[in-house]
C-alpha cells in the first residue's frame, strides 16, 4: 500500500487539526531489561486512547469530500475502532452506530456511548458482529466504515511518521507492531517508505488469534480460531487479504505472544514507565521480551498502541492473579 507524499502530509494535516503529535520517550528502565535502547511511541495518549483515531479523521474527513450526502455511518468493533469512529463523526455532525459482540468490553462501550454512538450488541466475536453491521448497513442504508480501508490506513501512517520522523538521525534497528487486522502494520511499513528508513518491521498477534501468523507462514490468508481472552484488539479469527498482501511483502517476521506474555508486559510498561497499556498495546513489548537475544545492544521500537483496558482487568493483571474472566 503506497501514498504520494502529498497524501501523507494531506493527512498530518488533517490528524494535526484534531489532536497533537503523540510523544515517543526511550526509557530507561526498559533499555535496563531488554540490553538494547527501547523507543516507546503512545499512542495511548491520543484523545481516544489508541492509534485507530488517526484513520477514523482521514477517512470521515475524505468521506464528507467525497460523499456529502452521507449522514448516518455504522461499523463494528472490539473497542478501539468504534471510539475512532464516533470522534470522527461526530466532528463532521454525523450520526454513528457501531456493532460489538456480547461481552465486549464495559469501558470501552461506555467510552463510545459518550461520544454519541449508537451501540448495538450481536455476536460472539469480532467477525459475527462485523456480518451483523454489514447487514444493518444494507437495510437502513448506513454507509459502512470498513475495519480496514486504505484512508484508515493513511491517517493511522502520521504516527509512524512522526516516530521515524523524531528519531530521523537514528532510526531504530527494528520496530514491534501488534496486529489487529493489520491497518498499524500497514500504517507502519507506508511511514517506513516516506521517510526513507531500513527499520525492520515484526509484526505481533496474540497465541490465541493466529490468523496474521498463519497467513504470514502460508503467504496466503488463513483463517484460525480467536481466544485470547486479553488481548481482544488482535482477537482477528479472518484475516483481511489486502492485508495479508502487505505483511507478505513488509513484514520482518510475524510472531506470537501468549496472554500470559502480554500481561506480563503491560505490568512492566506500568512498572517501567507508569503507562497504562491495554492487551494489544503492550503485545509489542512482549514481543521484543520475547526476541530480546536477537536485539541485544541494537535500537529497539515498539508501539503502545492503546491504553483501553477495563479497571477490573488491569486490577487483575497487575495483582499476579491472572486474567480475570
Amino acid at each position: 500500500m503506497r501514498f504520494t507524499r502529498e497524501e501523507i502530509e494531506s493527512a498530518q494535516r488533517t490528524v494535526a487539526a484534531a489532536m497533537p503529535p503523540t510523544p515517543q520517550y526511550a526509557w530507561p528502565l526498559l533499555a535496563q531489561r531488554l540490553g538494547a535502547a527501547v523507543w516507546a511511541k503512545h499512542e495511548n495518549h491520543t484523545p481516544a486512547g489508541a492509534f485507530k483515531i488517526r484513520g477514523g479523521l482521514t477517512y470521515f474527513e475524505t468521506l464528507a469530500r467525497e460523499q456529502p450526502a452521507v449522514r448516518h455511518a455504522i461499523s463494528a468493533t472490539r473497542g478501539n475502532h468504534g471510539q475512532s469512529v464516533g470522534f470522527a463523526a461526530r466532528r463532521h455532525g454525523l450520526a454513528a452506530t457501531i456493532v460489538v459482540p456480547h461481552g465486549n468490553s464495559l469501558e470501552k462501550n461506555a467510552a463510545m456511548r459518550a461520544l454519541g454512538v449508537q451501540l448495538v450488541e450481536h455476536g460472539e466475536d469480532f467477525q459475527e458482529a462485523a456480518e451483523h453491521a454489514a447487514m444493518l448497513a444494507e437495510r437502513d442504508g448506513m454507509h459502512r466504515v470498513p475495519s480496514f480501508h486504505r484512508e484508515l490506513v493513511r491517517g493511522v501512517s502520521t504516527a509512524y511518521v512522526e516516530f521515524f520522523s523524531a528519531l530521523e538521525s537514528a532510526p531504530p534497528d527494528v520496530l514491534f507492531v501488534p496486529i489487529g487486522l493489520g491497518s498499524g502494520f500497514a500504517a507502519a511499513a507506508a511511514a517506513r517508505a516516506h521517510c526513507g528508513v531500513s527499520t525492520r518491521l515484526i509484526g505481533v498477534v496474540s497465541a490465541h488469534a493466529t490468523a496474521y501468523r498463519d497467513s504470514f507462514r502460508a503467504g496466503r490468508p488463513i483463517e484460525s480460531p480467536a481466544s485470547t481472552r486479553l488481548a481482544d484488539g488482535m482477537a482477528c479469527r479472518t484475516p483481511v487479504p489486502e492485508s495479508v498482501e502487505v505483511i507478505l511483502r513488509e513484514a520482518d517476521d510475524v510472531i506470537t505472544v501468549t496472554d500470559d506474555e502480554v500481561a506480563e508486559a503491560m505490568r512492566i510498561l506500568f512498572s517501567d514507565t507508569h503507562n497504562v497499556a491495554e492487551g494489544a498495546g503492550a503485545a509489542a513489548l512482549a514481543g521484543a521480551l520475547q526476541q530480546q537475544e536477537r536485539w541485544r545492544g541494537k535500537t529497539v521500537g515498539i508501539c503502545v498502541s492503546g491504553g483501553n483496558v477495563d479497571s477490573e482487568m488491569f486490577a487483575g493483571v497487575l495483582g499476579r492473579g491472572g486474567v480475570r474472566t
